[in-house]
């Protein structure tokens, strides 16, 4: 199983930044605008739409506030045949540190999943400290 982490730091207090991630119906308007195009809600799911396509659904297994830690699940797609998804937020100085995590499978999908866990993590720093 391939697993991907890739961490960003953001100039914008912890309590600010869980504010935005938590918020897991409008993730393509508070985190990445740009990288994802919408997202709907369907009971504890949440259905993205990236830029380039593809769309994911997204099962939301836990939301942890006092850890400020957001995990799902991707499935149902053809690019994945397993996906576990986890974001939390971490105070760093002033502002805070994102650690966002995915293990998945089959291993070749892991440059693509990178490359767009790359895009979001520069749309998420862009659109928190704008």
């Amino acid at each position: 199983m391939a697993t991907i982490v890739k961490r960003v730091s953001i100039d914008v207090a912890p309590g600010q930044v869980w504010d935005a991630v938590r918020d897991w119906g409008a993730v393509h308007q508070r985190l990445c605008p740009g990288v994802l195009t919408d997202t709907t809600v369907e009971g504890e799911a949440r259905i993205v739409t990236f830029a380039n396509g593809l769309v994911a659904k997204e099962l939301i297994v836990a939301v942890d506030d006092d850890a400020r830690r957001l995990v799902w699940a991707v499935v149902g797609t053809q690019l994945l045949s397993h996906h576990n998804g986890a974001m939390q937020v971490l105070a760093e100085g002033q502002g805070s540190r994102i650690v966002w995590t995915a293990d998945l499978l089959p291993h070749d999908a892991a440059p693509q999943v990178a490359g767009l866990m790359e895009a979001g993590c520069a749309a998420m720093k862009a659109t928190l400290e704008g």
